[in-house]
């Protein structure tokens, strides 16, 4: 089966330095795999989404030299096929409404190995559906996932994960239902993603096998943390990637995932750094950590 990644990122604002080292990643495994490398524009929540930022993102990667196969996805385009894969779910008889609000739920849930974890408030109530948000309820079973960078991960559903919403109050499809529907409609064999995101992958793949589609393999990169020691996000106002910068942007994403990218180099294009980075990468490389200091790199980082 021929490899097909992806990189699909949210209109939010432009890509930071953490965005690329995930981008480049995601690249480097598809093109050295021989594969197909996509992109898919996460804008399902159009609140916070804006065009100007998706045009900024397409225009950073192409200042980058990674050029994507095949049209970009967008998530506000299949709003159906989401509503679709939700009446699935609905079928099975695993749904519920939850009726508990933001502040209800910040002091209700407890503590897992990915984040907060539903507690279980709503899931014996009777809710009428309607202005509710609708959660996935897990069976009693482990789940495991054999990651290529972080090893075997391994979750109880009932105690790690808890049920998770897959329809918003307001009605939109959640994003880990509308993350399986993509995964399965661009035929994606493998999803290179930031380890702080191992808990939506976990969630993802229950979704897989209770839909019956495609599971695809997952590596987990590691985050870069600030000077602070926050992870790089929009949300932490990260400094937004330089593309004038591109060729030092690059060499120093290749340093984190741990490439070693030579001195000859220094005065290269971003193209002729990918040239010597696809045939050079090596999974292997990747530090088997699960985040990373970006302090050691360039102060533009």
């Amino acid at each position: 089966m021929r490899y097909r990644g992806r990189f699909a990122p949210t209109p939010s604002g432009p890509l930071h330095a953490g965005s690329l080292l995930t981008a480049l990643a995601g690249f480097l495994q598809a093109r050295a795999s021989g594969g197909d490398w996509l992109l898919r524009i996460d804008d399902l929540d159009m609140a916070r989404c804006r065009v100007e930022h998706r045009d900024t993102i397409l225009r950073q990667l192409e200042a980058h030299a990674l050029h994507w196969d095949e049209s970009p996805r967008l998530q506000s385009e299949h709003q159906a096929a989401y509503s679709e894969a939700f009446t699935i779910l609905q079928h099975r008889a695993q749904l519920y409404a939850c009726a508990c609000t933001r502040a209800e739920l910040a002091v209700s849930s407890q503590s897992g190995p990915d984040g907060p974890l539903y507690a279980g408030t709503c899931r014996e109530r009777a809710l009428n559906q309607q202005n509710r948000a609708i959660r996935l309820r897990l069976e009693p079973k482990t789940l495991a996932i054999d990651d290529r960078c972080q090893g075997r991960l391994e979750r109880r559903l009932a105690e790690d994960v808890g049920d998770f919403v897959v329809r918003r109050a307001d009605g939109q499809i959640a994003y880990q239902l509308a993350c399986v529907v993509d995964e399965q409609a661009q035929r994606i064999t493998e999803v290179v993603r930031g380890s702080d995101l191992i808990g939506s992958s976990l969630k993802q793949r229950y979704l897989q096998q209770v839909l019956d589609v495609v599971q695809p393999d997952y590596l987990h990169i590691p985050i870069l943390l600030d000077a602070q020691g926050r992870k790089l996000s929009k949300q932490n106002h990260a400094r937004a990637l330089d593309s004038a910068g591109a060729s030092d942007n690059l060499r120093q994403a290749l340093v984190a995932l741990g490439q070693s990218p030579p001195p000859t180099l220094a005065d290269a294009s971003p193209g002729e750094i990918l040239q010597w980075a696809i045939p050079a990468w090596r999974v292997d490389r990747i530090p088997r950590v699960d985040r990373l200091n970006s302090s050691g790199l360039s102060e533009a980082w």
